[in-house]
């Protein structure tokens, strides 16, 4: 692994020093700052947003949306009386 040396602001320092600090907590070992970006890098691809799917029923015809909605009401009376 090549190692690199970038220039960050003292404040981005101490937040990804504060991060490593928080993931060490939760990990219960040493986390390096490196490790604290790689952890913010997963998880901002697996953070999904919202509008990427705006659009995507877009040509979806009455009769589709008509089967998914009922399907979904099965699906939530299923488990509205199993959590009952």
């Amino acid at each position: 692994m090549a190692l690199k040396t970038i220039k960050i602001s003292e404040e981005n320092y101490r937040w990804l020093l504060q991060l490593a600090g928080e993931l060490q907590k939760n990990y219960g070992r040493s986390i390096s700052v490196d490790k604290a970006i790689s952890e913010l890098k997963e998880k901002k691809k697996n953070n999904k947003n919202l509008l990427d799917l705006a659009g995507a029923w877009e040509d979806m015809s009455d009769k589709e949306w008509s089967s998914i909605r009922n399907n979904l009401d099965k699906i939530w009376r299923k488990w509205k009386n199993l959590s009952a």
